[in-house]
């Protein structure tokens, strides 16, 4: 049964969030439909064994939300999140995986992941997660972030010799201060709190972020102001 705030949010969006499922075991699959199934606000548009079905399905159905194993076969997960974000660059991807990984980690985010969680997440904490990404936020756990901004900031040093390659937009002073708290992991709410400013503040500012870097999520919009030495993580 969804809970009184879910179906207040169900009752105020037109349309369900339509999400598809990829994992290349069944009970996974099932597991994950169950959960998801049994919230007003949330509809299973279809499920892919691998990362190739997933593709074609996505090209189909244009889900909102894609839930993606990483370790699949004929197509990996990372391959399969390059491939749909290339086509139906409005799905947002959540890999779901076993693997905490820097190297998976990493590449996952820099194919256009929004989100990564381990499969030892609790089953009734998915639907959330799935709200969270279609509205916009990075879901990335606290460890996890801390493995990203090592990557971050060993990028930056690996690159400090190289000059950039083409003129960046510029961003403001406090697109650059929200974009540096988004490197460390924080969500909406606490950048709001940390920087004294409402939640829809931040997410304009975020907005604004990516649309003047041509990107689609947070932490592609970390890894490109690293690169390109708009931010330094120490």
């Amino acid at each position: 049964m969804s809970r009184p705030d879910e179906a207040a949010r169900a009752a105020g969006r037109s349309e369900p969030i339509r999400v598809l499922i990829v994992d290349d075991h069944a009970l996974i699959r099932r597991s994950l439909e169950l959960a998801l199934a049994a919230e007003a606000d949330i509809e299973v548009v279809g499920e892919a064994s691998d990362g190739q079905e997933a593709v074609e399905l996505a090209d189909r159905l244009m889900p909102d939300v894609a839930l993606m194993d990483v370790r699949m076969p004929k197509l990996d997960g990372i391959g399969a999140t390059r491939k749909i974000k290339e086509s139906v660059p409005s799905t947002r991807i959540i890999m779901l995986t076993v693997s905490d990984e820097e190297e998976d980690l990493f590449e996952a985010i820099k194919a256009g992941a929004t989100g990564y969680l381990l499969k030892d997440v609790q089953i009734d904490e998915v639907p959330d997660a799935v709200r969270g990404v279609h509205e916009g936020q990075s879901l990335i756990n606290p460890a996890m972030a801390a493995k990203l901004i090592t990557e971050f900031a060993n990028m930056s040093r690996k690159e400090a010799e190289r000059p950039p390659q083409l003129p960046v937009p510029r961003l403001t002073e406090r697109e650059m201060e929200v974009l540096r708290l988004v490197a460390k992991g924080m969500n909406n709410r606490e950048i709001a709190k940390d920087l004294f400013i409402s939640e829809n503040t931040v997410k304009n500012h975020v907005r604004n972020i990516l649309e003047k870097l041509q990107l689609h999520s947070r932490m592609e919009a970390v890894v490109y102001a690293v690169r390109e030495r708009l931010l330094e993580i120490t």
